[in-house]
């Protein structure tokens, strides 16, 4: 069955759908918060008219009473919209995030391109934060419209001038902060962008810490992240100093209009056009308009940082596919017979090569693009531009990727290790029926337990983050080992002993031809161990295919061969 292709926009709105309810709920109870505390100085007014000014002591006993329920109502109102409002944000925020992680980890690829695993996090978690925080955002702004027209309502009915004059302000106040938020959301996204970049900078050094150590780049690994973190700091203090400068222009046009109401209405007061306690009424509702006109300065603000980190995540979700679906899986078992007929593809020009099934098949491509494009065919990070890549007879393109990692996997040459425990490396992707002691013998990680035993650890002992706690050839053996456990149809392995000794190389060869028996089985690499246990070996020169023999053969009569090989 086809997948279906989801958009940036699809994404974003679905998320933010998604908590309609919530956004809804928070929405309704804010605006009924707004509309009390428009009634409060109202009542103020009602009171002193009808209690004091009238000398009534029951009256004026009354209206304190209602003042009072209309507090305890504004108080569990505020609350329980509060928490809807956040309840619905960090969800929108939290489908987002899976969005994103989910797009990155896509079968079909494309989003990770140009962009550092830092970078992708920063993504994922502050910017999905702030488009979630809209959901907040817009509750309050609806709340707070709510509140300018109940407060401009009450005013009509005291004065129409007063009413008139919020009506019309108050429009003019959004449009000046929509103006004022543009520079914001400009220099939102750029601190954004520095902000990821300074984060995936400070990863990357940190996962190379060993070898920046070993080389004694120490200082000049330090003067790159003081740049980067120096042009973050950078873009960080202007996209402040602009929202400083919104902020501050929005709140003094909203004191100057606030002003204008008190200054009318005391006009009008004096000229007798309305009572003592209808001017306290106009006064406090001027006074009250100032905080919702204040939160949609802030909503323009909250608009426009989540505007500009809605725009990093799309461009995350709606990155073009690095390959197209295919139309499922494949039928029936799966032999483990692989053909390539005719591929060019970045470096390879018109390859053939075939394992057949069962078959423990060598490849050597002395350029190192040549073999990365090959492992990138075969696990169909790519397509070929011409010719086809086969399992089973059915090209790779008409299945869909996910289909193809199941059936083919492979094991890159730099495979990362997760933080956790040794065994639990080995078995993250290990098959039902894998054997993980039989797996960890024959990649040589049996002696990474053992020396891990010694320290009180064995097989439970922490690797690390990415297994920096062990040594280069230690981290292979486990991840080779880890590849063995999964067990699958078709195993592609990269150069899996490069950082082993002889005696070790020649344990883990024979391990691998015994434990991948009847299972088809690739070896790109130069190793003769490996290659001395192989059925066949294909040899890749310039692109092509050139030559394709035992290794003895190929050794004996092919010149490049020996030098690449033997030398």
């Amino acid at each position: 069955m086809k997948a279906e292709v989801p958009t940036g926009r699809s994404v974003l709105g679905g998320a933010i759908r998604s908590q309609r309810r919530g956004v809804t709920l928070s929405a309704v109870l804010a605006s009924a918060h707004q509309i009390g505390e428009t009634l409060v100085p109202v009542l103020i007014g009602v009171a002193i008219d009808q209690g004091i000014a009238g000398g009534d002591g029951l009256a004026l006993a009354m209206w304190l009473a209602v003042l009072a329920a209309v507090y305890l109502a504004l108080s569990w109102g505020f609350r329980i919209g509060a928490y809807a409002g956040e309840r619905a944000g960090v969800r929108a925020a939290h489908a987002l995030r899976v969005g994103v992680v989910g797009r990155v980890l896509d079968p079909r690829g494309g989003a990770e391109p140009g962009r550092l695993p830092g970078a992708l996090a920063s993504i994922a978690t502050e910017d999905a934060r702030r488009v979630g925080a809209v959901n907040v955002a817009l509750m309050a702004g609806i709340a707070a419209l709510v509140g300018v027209s109940c407060g401009a309502a009450v005013l009509l009915s005291i004065s129409v001038p007063l009413g008139v004059i919020v009506l019309v302000g108050t429009p003019l106040l959004l449009w000046a902060g929509h103006l004022l938020s543009r520079p914001l959301e400009r220099r939102s996204h750029a601190e954004q962008e520095r902000a990821a970049h300074a984060s995936a900078v400070a990863a990357d050094l940190v996962a190379g810490l060993r070898v920046i150590k070993g080389i004694g780049a120490e200082s000049a690994a330090v003067d790159r992240y003081r740049r980067t973190s120096a042009d973050s700091l950078s873009a960080t203090l202007r996209a402040a100093r602009a929202e400083a400068w919104q902020n501050g222009t929005v709140m003094a046009l909203t004191g100057l209009f606030i002003a204008l109401v008190a200054l009318v209405g005391g006009r009008l007061a004096a000229q007798g056009e309305i009572s003592l306690g209808e001017l306290v009424s106009a006064v406090g509702l001027a006074l009250l308009l100032l905080g919702p006109l204040s939160v949609l300065a802030w909503v323009n603000a909250e608009f426009a940082q989540g505007r500009a980190s809605a725009a990093r995540i799309a461009e995350v979700l709606a990155s073009p596919y690095a390959v197209p679906d295919g139309d499922g899986a494949p039928s029936g078992p799966v032999t483990g017979h692989v053909r390539l007929n005719g591929v060019t593809a970045g470096t390879l020009r018109s390859v053939d090569l075939e394992a057949r099934p069962g078959e423990l098949l060598g490849v050597v491509a002395p350029d190192p693009r040549d073999a990365a494009t090959l492992l990138h065919c075969l696990g169909r990070d790519i397509d070929p531009e011409a010719g086809t890549v086969e399992l089973d007879g059915v090209p790779l393109t008409a299945l869909h990727p996910a289909a193809v990692r199941t059936a083919i996997l492979v094991a890159a040459h730099d495979a990362d290790l997760f933080a956790g425990g040794l065994a639990d490396n080995v078995a993250a992707a290990a098959s039902p029926s894998a054997d993980l002691d039989r797996a960890m013998a024959a990649a040589g990680a049996d002696e990474v337990a053992a020396a891990l035993r010694n320290g009180a650890g064995g097989v439970e002992a922490s690797v690390g983050e990415q297994g920096r706690s062990l040594s280069g050839g230690q981290r292979q053996r486990v991840a080779l080992a880890r590849a063995l456990a999964a067990d699958p149809p078709v195993l592609v392995l990269h150069d899996p002993t490069t950082a082993v000794d002889a005696v070790t190389e020649a344990r883990i060869a024979e391990g691998v031809r015994a434990l991948r028996r009847g299972r088809t089985t690739v070896v790109v690499t130069t190793s003769p161990a490996l290659l001395a246990v192989t059925d066949r070996v294909v040899l890749i020169s310039e692109g092509r295919t050139e030559d394709a023999a035992t290794h003895s053969e190929l050794a004996a009569r092919h010149g490049g061969y020996r030098a690449t090989v033997l030398s």
